[in-house]
């Protein structure tokens, strides 16, 4: 990979972390906002429920800042773009697809087929 493509993911991932913070910051005044007593226990259930589903994103969120870091951390590394299973180069196509990625479309299709075979 040369440097140009590794600027222009260094950027793609500075922006996706932007994105997720302002996500990550919405769902948090959701959850705040909420605080409501209801009189309906069916009112009170689809709040509850409407809460549960906010934590779920803000909680995919979260993983998703940690992976946008760690891709960034790969950058500094000189690693960004190395499958992390076979050592060989992601294409550019998938890491632009997928700039979080750590691993080659072969290996990502390995490890759902196992997935698979095991019923995960």
């Amino acid at each position: 990979m040369n440097s140009s493509d590794l600027e222009y993911f260094r950027g793609r991932l500075a922006e996706m972390l932007v994105e997720a913070h302002e996500k990550g910051d919405s769902t948090l005044e959701a959850l705040t906002d909420s605080n409501q007593v209801f009189a309906d226990p069916a009112d009170r259930a689809t709040a509850e429920s409407d809460r549960a589903f906010t934590l779920r994103i803000r909680d995919r969120e979260r993983r998703l800042i940690r992976k946008i870091q760690a891709a960034q951390q790969r950058i500094d590394d000189g690693t960004y773009g190395l499958c992390e299973e076979c050592g060989d180069e992601i294409g550019v196509a998938r890491l632009k697809a997928r700039p979080v990625t750590r691993l080659c479309i072969n290996c990502k299709a390995k490890q759902e087929a196992d997935e698979h075979l095991r019923g995960d």
